[in-house]
């Protein structure tokens, strides 16, 4: 079963840049335990505000999510990116869905 994940996170307004420059750092870190591409999107007209980034990702099943997600929590430099983002993202939910 495939499970679309989206994140939706809202930043600090003025963080754009800062946000870009982590995006980054965390991409490359998490291409190499096994996290799919991630396609990222700006809320234009939405319930959300223009400084929500929705980013959503498709894995092949939920084994391989939670995977990725155990070998990220013990990853010290994921760890230390997910402390620095505290002053750039303001709020994160995520949401879980079956493809159909």
């Amino acid at each position: 079963m495939k499970v679309i994940e989206r994140m939706i996170q809202e930043i600090f307004p003025g963080q754009n840049e800062a946000l870009e420059d982590l995006d980054k750092r965390y991409a490359a870190l998490e291409s190499k335990i096994g996290f799919p591409a991630k396609r990222r999107m700006w809320a234009m007209s939405a319930p959300y505000t223009f400084d929500t980034l929705i980013i959503e990702r498709e894995w092949d099943s939920m084994a391989a999510m939670e995977a990725a997600f155990e070998k990220s929590f013990a990853n010290e430099d994921l760890q230390a990116l997910g402390v620095e983002g505290r002053s750039i993202i303001k709020s994160v939910r995520v949401e879980l869905y079956m493809a159909a």
